[in-house]
């Protein structure tokens, strides 16, 4: 049995859970509602204030779709109750983040800046000049939108300079030796 799929999800007070015979589940709590059409070949039944994930066989790809099901339904009880959030930084001199509106624009060493508009359901911060934080409902898209962000600049190993999440962890390179 799958350690994480078994597991029951809690529904906090203020989030309904609702799961259609077809097995698409809605999620509305205090920040907004989420959507998601899950695979028929697991069974989601909501009681007593928790989600519970089953399979009916064992095969490889439906086990895997166990513990998938479960962490998805989980993430969106975890968005809509709480949110998500990805922390930047920028790392280089003249490097910096502002906003106009709700787009980020970012100077990042090119000949022109770097503007960004957010996609829906995903807003950005910038709490100081040299770092960006994406916040949204959707792990998925918070995700993906802070990938792109980083994928302008990615950091590079010899002086560190790009932009990088901050927990993220540069593995540092030593420079070319001169002839000796």
């Amino acid at each position: 049995m799958s350690r994480i799929g078994k597991l029951p999800i809690a529904i906090p007070s203020g989030v309904t859970v609702t799961v259609t015979p077809d097995n698409v589940v809605t999620v509305k709590g205090p920040k907004g509602q989420l959507e998601r059409a899950m695979s028929n070949e697991v069974n989601i039944v909501v009681e007593n204030n928790s989600v519970t994930v089953s399979r009916d066989s064992d095969i490889k790809n439906v086990r895997a779709l166990h513990g998938l099901t479960r962490a998805l339904i989980n993430n969106m009880i975890i968005g809509v109750t709480e949110g998500f959030a990805k922390t930047l930084d920028l790392v280089g001199v003249g490097y910096r983040a502002q906003l106009q509106g709700k787009k980020l624009v970012m100077n990042l060493g090119y000949s022109h800046p770097v503007e960004i508009e957010p996609v829906e359901g995903v807003t950005f911060e910038t709490p100081a000049a040299t770092k960006v934080v994406v916040r949204g409902i959707d792990k998925e898209k918070v995700g993906a939108v802070a990938a792109d962000v980083r994928a302008w600049r990615k950091p590079e190993p010899y002086k560190g300079k790009g932009i990088k999440y901050d927990n993220e962890v540069i593995r540092r390179k030593e420079g070319k030796t001169g002839k000796k």
